[in-house]
């Protein structure tokens, strides 16, 4: 996307990006964007935990897993990258500036949501075990993983949905 948009710049001349004409009908409303945003979270944990657990295991079951508390996480997150992502993009910022404040936000996401839900006793993750933890809350180790998730989630997932057109 981030190449289009530059050769369309490029072809135009100007610093002016040339979006596509709108497809006709309306857009998703937020709440199926949250709805599409809570399962692709999800579903991508548990083949991040399923993936991570046969690196230790080689158990080919691959059996992943997650927490409902993951649907309402997941799908405000992702809405907040979406929103996040429509004021960066205004200002022109570049895709490694956008993935590392959608980075920072998810880790401030997950301490946030994580600490909520240990008050409650219902924090289904637990860090602490890893070498760069905090609180048990959220690790550094997972950076790159989370970095990725943003791409796949800015450049994907966000940009396919709202692409969505309903008739």
């Amino acid at each position: 996307m981030e190449a289009r948009n530059l050769n369309a710049r490029r072809a135009q001349g100007t610093g002016a990006v040339l979006e596509a004409p709108a497809a006709p009908g309306r857009p998703l409303v937020t709440v199926a964007r949250l709805y599409v945003y809570a399962l692709h979270g999800c579903l991508c944990e548990v083949a991040f935990t399923a993936a991570l657990d046969w690196c230790y295991t080689r158990d080919w079951r691959l059996a992943g897993h997650s927490s409902l508390w993951a649907l309402p996480m997941y799908a405000t997150a992702i809405y907040l990258i979406e929103v996040m992502r429509t004021r960066l993009m205004a200002r022109r910022l570049a895709l490694p500036a956008r993935l590392a404040a959608y980075t920072g936000f998810i880790y401030l996401w997950e301490f946030s949501c994580g600490a909520g839900l240990s008050l409650l006793g219902a924090c289904p993750w637990d860090y602490s075990h890893y070498n760069y933890n905090l609180g048990g809350l959220v690790t550094l180790e997972y950076a790159l993983p989370w970095t990725v998730a943003a791409f796949i989630a800015e450049q994907h997932v966000i940009e396919r949905t709202l692409r969505i057109r309903l008739h």
